[in-house]
């Protein structure tokens, strides 16, 4: 079974259209406006192993906020239709990833239940044109819209692109990981009986 979705939002700010795959292999296609995000995408399809097409248009020429937000929205909503019912998954996942001077953990629950934690602290304001009070709101809609808790912990780290990097990389692994079947689980990882 295909564990895929595409997502189209079109508001007065922004054109959306996403796809993800997430038995995928790390294809990605990217036109979204914002080169830092789309570097950050990358990454994150590469190391989660998901296929990801995001094609956007957004007012940029304010700044990238509603382009990053809306993205995250899309992100997460195409993330909740692929997983499907999530009988099966491992639901937890959990990734460490230096990067250079940075180390980052993200831990998820695919739970149904959105909640960020994000004990992060950013030394510079922009990396580039991009602001970086934009990551937090990227992973707040992220998870607000897959229904997944997310805790970010960044250890250490003072170069803020690769603070950033380790997280988007942690992300994706722990999102991998979260999401990927486990042969020995049967119907739903939950004493419930639904996530």
């Amino acid at each position: 079974m295909s564990r895929e979705a595409s997502i189209k939002r079109k508001t007065g700010e922004t054109d959306i259209q996403l796809s993800v795959q997430l038995d995928g292999e790390g294809q990605i296609e990217l036109n979204t406006g914002v080169p830092f995000l789309e570097h950050m995408l990358h990454l994150f399809a590469k190391h989660g192993q998901f296929d990801l097409t995001v094609q956007a248009e957004g007012d940029i020429e304010v700044d990238a906020h509603h382009t990053t937000e809306d993205i995250a929205i899309c992100l997460g909503e195409a993330f909740k239709r692929a997983l499907g019912s999530k009988e099966g998954i491992r639901r937890y996942g959990s990734a460490i990833v230096p990067m250079d001077d940075a180390l980052a953990q993200v831990v998820v629950d695919l739970s149904n239940r959105p909640h960020l934690e994000y004990r992060v602290e950013l030394p510079s304001e922009t990396v580039g044109t991009f602001d970086t009070e934009l990551v937090r709101e990227f992973f707040w809609k992220l998870a607000l819209e897959a229904r997944m808790n997310v805790h970010i912990v960044v250890h250490y780290g003072h170069n803020t692109h690769h603070i950033i990097e380790a997280i988007f990389k942690a992300c994706a692994r722990a999102l991998r990981e979260a999401a990927s079947i486990d042969p020995n689980q049967r119907g739903l990882m939950s004493t419930k009986g639904m996530l």
